[in-house]
């Protein structure tokens, strides 16, 4: 039975988290479909820039995120406290980008003049659209129905596309973090669509690689590597880019050579930071969602997080002390 997103969603543990949607047909999401021949490859473009978009109107970061041909991936990061600072014309402005809003909404937006009454209905409207600029659904759900709508209107049918709710993930510390982002941007290697992650198509690992080769500042649409964590560090993944690429590539290496339990012939020092083993790190970069469910991350972790979000039992524990816990 499906659970509720407040027992998936806490943001007192954590602001980051793993979604995915699954095409419910037998035609493809994108790609070429080998039972009719048709492509389906430009559907790619549609859901990347569909995704980058909604990162500039919701105050939720997009950390990765991988365009399959029947399924997507993305890990986000809830910036609750950017919508909590947004003055209440802010918030307007960035949900009439989605939404036509209401007629105050409209007129407030033109500058016209509102009665006191009318400011009060206004300001609690407000509200609403504030909590929805940072929730998870509203922003899968945006991004689910506008996909959803093109491609019925391309394939000329009606009914549903999207194999039920999308599926998300907790990710409570920085070594699942890491380690779920390297398993979406290692998913055209795993599935043999792709050689290396630099060529990876409508991925975030090939946005962030052709940064690197232009020789500029990291891509604007994606949350930021900021170096080792300090004091005072301005928001963003507390690891450098360089550090990630390189741990990611050679990931895709022993992934594509099916070299289990190598990487490089010395332990990458990213690795030694998150206080984990090749063999920890490659199984959590292939296997990501077949050892957790609801949340993943140290066991500590885990257990603040079932009993936050209500669960009685979290399937992933045994998992998280033997992949998550230090080396």
């Amino acid at each position: 039975m499906p659970r509720s997103r407040a027992s998936q969603v806490s943001l007192i543990d954590t602001p980051y988290y793993h979604c995915n949607s699954r095409c419910v047909r037998r035609c493809y999401l994108c790609g070429v479909d080998s039972y009719s021949g048709q492509s389906y490859e430009h559907r790619r473009g549609w859901v990347e820039e569909r995704l980058l978009f909604l990162a500039s109107v919701f105050a939720i970061d997009i950390c990765a995120y991988a365009v399959m041909s029947n399924h997507v991936h993305v890990v986000l990061f809830v910036d609750k406290n950017t919508a909590d600072d947004w003055s209440m014309k802010e918030v307007l402005e960035h949900w009439h980008q989605l939404h036509r809003g209401t007629l105050l909404s409209q007129k407030y937006l033109r500058e016209e003049t509102l009665t006191d009454s009318e400011i009060l209905s206004l300001t609690e409207t407000a509200k609403i659209y504030r909590q929805r600029l940072h929730s998870i659904s509203w922003f899968m759900g945006n991004l689910n129905e506008y996909i959803a709508r093109e491609a019925n209107k391309e394939d000329g049918c009606t009914g549903r596309f999207w194999e039920g709710r999308f599926k998300s993930q907790a990710l409570l510390d920085e070594s699942a973090v890491l380690a779920c982002m390297a398993y979406v941007d290692l998913n055209p290697i795993r599935a043999k669509m792709e050689s290396t992650p630099e060529t990876s198509k409508h991925t975030s690992i090939c946005k962030r690689t052709k940064a690197i080769k232009q020789k500029k500042s990291q891509p604007h649409q994606l949350l930021p590597f900021v170096g080792n964590y300090k004091q005072d560090m301005p928001k963003g993944i507390a690891y450098s880019l360089k550090d990630y690429c390189e741990l990611v590539d050679c990931t895709g290496r022993c992934i594509r050579e099916d070299k289990a339990g190598h990487i490089e012939h010395h332990q990458n020092p990213i690795l030694e930071r998150l206080g984990l083993s090749d063999d920890q790190w490659l199984t959590l970069t292939t296997e990501f969602e077949k050892h957790f469910c609801y949340a993943a991350g140290a066991e500590q972790m885990m257990h603040q997080f079932k009993v936050h979000t209500g669960h009685q039992r979290m399937r992933g524990m045994c998992q998280s002390k033997a992949l998550l816990k230090r080396a």
